[in-house]
C-alpha cells in the first residue's frame, strides 16, 4: 500500500479518487458505537460541571459576546435546557454527538491517506482510547466543541488536497465561522496552515478565491462579537494572560509539549508521534506534509503565548490517522517476524489504552471517589471534582438567606467569590434566592448590584476585602464538602455584610476580575 508513488492532482483526479480504499463503515462503527455508549452512560453519572452551570447562566443573559467565550455554548445550553429543564444529560448530548463524529472522521482521515480497513480501525481506536479526547465529550465545554470542530475542518482541508474541490474550503470556512463563536483558537490553526502550506506546499491553497470568500464570511460573522469585546475593553484577549499564569501547576512551559502529547493517550500518543514522522518524511504523504508542520507551529505558538496544553488537540485526529496508516504500511513492508512483533505491540497498547480509558470514565459512585491529593490532581481531574458540592452550597446559602430578617431580605443580594458559585446558585436556587452577582470572570459583566442593596450575603470572599467595603461583617454559614474544589465548595464561609461604605456603581469595576 505505502510503496505506490504519491498521486497527482488536477486533471484526472476523479479517476484517481476511485483508487482509494473503500469506505468500510463497520470499522468506524465498531469503535464509534461502543464509544457513544460509554459517553452516554458517563454523561448521566454526575451532576452539572461548573462551566456547564455558567453556560446556563449566560444563556439566560443572551449577548453577542462574553468575557471568556463566544455566544454559541450559552445559546446551546439555553436551547437544550428549554427542551429538558434541569437535565444535565440532555445538556451534554451535543458534546457526545460531536465527539463520536470526531472518532468517525479520524477513521475517514486514514482513508484519505490511502489507509485500508485496518488503518481506519486503528485510527478510530487511537482517538477513542484517549481519555482526554473521548471523555471531554461527557460534558458541554468549549474545548469539547472546539476540538471536534477542528477535526471537521482538518478533514475538509485534507479532502481538498486530494480533490481540489474549492467548495470544501468554503465549507471549512463556514465551520470556522461557527468555531469563532466558541473560542478564539481557530485563527492560530489557519495562520499555521497558511505558513506551512507556503513552506511545504500546496502553495495554491492560500490562493484559492473561495478560501478568501470564506474568510470574509468568518470576519462578517464575528463582527457582533468583536463589537461586544471592544465595548468591554477586550476581556477575551486579556484572558490569555490569566490562562498563562495558571499553567505553572501543570509544569509550565518546560513540560508543555510532553504533556500536550500525553493527552492523546497511550496508543494515541504513539500514533501521533509516528504520524508526525510519516507526514514529514514519507514521500507517499508528501502532499500532506504541511499538516505536520502545522502542528509544530501550533505547539510553538501556544508554548510562547502560555496556552493550555490541550489547545492543539483538534489537530490530533489527522496526526493519529497518519500514524495509523504508517503503522499498517510498515507492517506490510517488514518481514513476518517483525510484522508479528509490531502487531502484537500495537494490540497490547490498544488494549491497555482502552482499559485505562474505561477505568477513567466516571462510573464510580460519588462515595467511592477520593478527594484530590493536591492542586495538580484536582486540575487534571477538573471534570470530576468540578461536578460535586453545588447542591450543598446552594442549600447552605438558602439557609443563610432565610435567617435574615424581613427588613434585611427586602434589600438583600448575594455576591459570590467565583463565577462557578454564582452560576450554581443561579441554576439550583434562583427561585429561592435574591438577585445574584459575582465579580468573577464573565459573571462580572452580567451587571453590578444596585446601590440600594444594603444587606449582602457574600459567599467565599476574603474577610479583609469585605471589611474594607462594609461597616459590619459576620460569618453566618460554612460549606466544606468532601468532594469539590477548594474555594468553590470546600472551606467556603458565608458572610452577612451590611453598611456599605461606597456605592456599588463605584466599587464594582474595581472588584471585577478574570
Amino acid at each position: 500500500m505505502m510503496n505506490r508513488p504519491a498521486r497527482p492532482h488536477g486533471a484526472g483526479r476523479h479517476a484517481k479518487a476511485e483508487e482509494r480504499p473503500p469506505r468500510v463503515w463497520w470499522t468506524a462503527a465498531a469503535v464509534a458505537v461502543p464509544a457513544a455508549v460509554v459517553l452516554l452512560l458517563s454523561a448521566s453519572r454526575y451532576g452539572y460541571f461548573g462551566d456547564e452551570l455558567y453556560f446556563l447562566a449566560a444563556g439566560r443573559r443572551p449577548a453577542f459576546g462574553y468575557a471568556d467565550q463566544g455566544p454559541v455554548l450559552p445559546l446551546l445550553a439555553w436551547l437544550t435546557d428549554s427542551r429538558a429543564p434541569g437535565s444535565f444529560f440532555v445538556l451534554r448530548l451535543p458534546s457526545v454527538a460531536l465527539t463520536v463524529t470526531a472518532i468517525v472522521l479520524c477513521a475517514m482521515l486514514a482513508r484519505e491517506f490511502d489507509g485500508g480497513r485496518w488503518a481506519q480501525l486503528l485510527a478510530a481506536i487511537g482517538y477513542a482510547s484517549s481519555p482526554f479526547l473521548l471523555l471531554q465529550g461527557t460534558m458541554l465545554t468549549t474545548n469539547a466543541v472546539d476540538t471536534a470542530l477542528w477535526v471537521i475542518i482538518t478533514w475538509l482541508v485534507v479532502r481538498w488536497v486530494r480533490t481540489r474541490d474549492d467548495r470544501l474550503l468554503l465549507a471549512a470556512a463556514l465551520v470556522t465561522a461557527l468555531d469563532m463563536q466558541v473560542k478564539w483558537l481557530i485563527p492560530f490553526f489557519w495562520i499555521a496552515v497558511a505558513a506551512s502550506s507556503l513552506l511545504c506546499g500546496p502553495r495554491e491553497l492560500v490562493r484559492r478565491p473561495l478560501l478568501w470568500v470564506g474568510g470574509a464570511i468568518v470576519v462578517a460573522a464575528t463582527v457582533p462579537e468583536l463589537i461586544w469585546q471592544a465595548r468591554h475593553s477586550w476581556p477575551q484577549l486579556r484572558m490569555g494572560g490569566v490562562i498563562g499564569s495558571e499553567q505553572g501547576i501543570l509544569g509550565g512551559r518546560l513540560l508543555f509539549v510532553p504533556m500536550s502529547v500525553s493527552l492523546a493517550g497511550y496508543l494515541g500518543a504513539l500514533l501521533l508521534v509516528w504520524g508526525l514522522w510519516v507526514l514529514l518524511r514519507w514521500d507517499v504523504l508528501r502532499p500532506y506534509r504541511f499538516l505536520g508542520v502545522t502542528l509544530l507551529l501550533l505547539y510553538a505558538a501556544f508554548l510562547i503565548t502560555g496556552g493550555r496544553i490541550y489547545y492543539a488537540a483538534g489537530m490530533y485526529a489527522v496526526l493519529i490517522a497518519a500514524g495509523a496508516v504508517g503503522v499498517v504500511g510498515t507492517a506490510e513492508r517488514i518481514g513476518p517476524v517483525g510484522r508479528r512483533a509490531l502487531i502484537a505491540g500495537v494490540a497490547v497498547l490498544a488494549l491497555g489504552a482502552t482499559v485505562f480509558t474505561l477505568y477513567s470514565t466516571p462510573w464510580r459512585p460519588a462515595d467511592q471517589v477520593h478527594p484530590p491529593r493536591d492542586d495538580a490532581e484536582a486540575a487534571i481531574s477538573v471534570g470530576v471534582y468540578g461536578s460535586f458540592g453545588w447542591h450543598e452550597l446552594t442549600e447552605e446559602v438558602i439557609r443563610a438567606y432565610r435567617a435574615l430578617t424581613p427588613a434585611e431580605r427586602a434589600h438583600a443580594v448575594i455576591i459570590t467569590d467565583t463565577y462557578w458559585q454564582a452560576s450554581a446558585l443561579d441554576e439550583l436556587g434562583r427561585d429561592r434566592l435574591p438577585p445574584l452577582y459575582s465579580p468573577s470572570r464573565g459573571f462580572g459583566y452580567f451587571g453590578a448590584p444596585p446601590d440600594n442593596a444594603t444587606a449582602v450575603l457574600a459567599v467565599g470572599s476574603s474577610e479583609a476585602v469585605l471589611r474594607s467595603q462594609f461597616e459590619h461583617v459576620e460569618p453566618v454559614g460554612k460549606v466544606d464538602t468532601r468532594l469539590g474544589f477548594k474555594g468553590n465548595t470546600q472551606d467556603v464561609t458565608i458572610w452577612k455584610c451590611s453598611g456599605p461604605k461606597q456605592p456599588w456603581s463605584r466599587v464594582w469595576p474595581n472588584w471585577m476580575h478574570l
